[in-house]
């Protein structure tokens, strides 16, 4: 019976239309100018704290290219084959040679059209990466994704129990907010665990059952 309660919960896929802005506007409005523009920049890259959103924003690029007909790619910490559109997540983590395969995709890219998207946590200029790489990660756009504010947050966290289909009490996400962990992606696994939590006990999400959650 759990199996099939679980079941039930709709899969949750990182989207341009479920990614809450906050100051982030104008690098929303760039990706999608992006992606529909083959005239546009061609590498951009995001950079940002832990959990300010730059996985999400590339795996969304990502799924909306796919379901343009266009072959894509996310990877984190590697460097993939190719593609009309390839995301290369926490660049800081290359190795040597994963640095020199994506200063070569970058090059490939740029001449075949595609849509280079990198991530890291520090501005090109601060990255401990190759020169050459590091250099050519600055050429295209560049955008800090900033973190959300606590009111972003419960917006992201009531969009997030909407797409799963659950309603959410604000005493529960000012709950979360207050005592859970403050970076989004690790909201987002304790309001998810939650959800599971509420459907085994066929009950309505609570702050008791959330303490319960974050005992275990």
């Amino acid at each position: 019976m759990t199996q099939m309660l679980l079941g039930l919960a709709p899969e949750w896929i990182p989207s341009l239309e479920n990614f809450v802005a906050g100051r982030n506007v104008e690098l929303l409005s760039a990706l999608r100018h992006a992606l529909a523009s083959p005239q546009g920049e061609r590498c951009l890259y995001l950079w940002g704290e832990a959990g300010s959103g730059k996985t999400h924003l590339l795996q969304a690029i990502v799924v909306s290219a796919r379901s343009a007909g266009k072959s894509a790619i996310c990877l984190c910490g590697a460097v993939p084959q190719a593609m009309e559109v390839v995301a290369v997540d926490d660049v800081e983590t290359l190795d040597e040679e994963g640095q020199v395969a994506l200063f070569a995709l970058y090059n490939r890219m740029r001449e075949s059209g595609g849509l280079l998207l990198v991530s890291g946590k520090q501005a090109p200029a601060f990255l401990k990466l190759r020169d050459d790489l590091r250099t050519r990660l600055g050429w295209g756009l560049v955008y800090q994704v900033h973190a959300l504010s606590d009111a972003e947050k419960s917006e992201a966290l009531r969009q997030h129990a909407q797409a799963r289909g659950f309603e959410l009490p604000n005493e529960v996400t000012s709950y979360l907010l207050r005592h859970g962990r403050r970076d989004l992606p690790s909201l987002l696994v304790t309001l998810d665990a939650l959800d599971e939590h509420c459907l085994r006990l066929k009950r309505g999400a609570s702050v008791p059952l959330l303490k319960e959650v974050m005992a275990g």
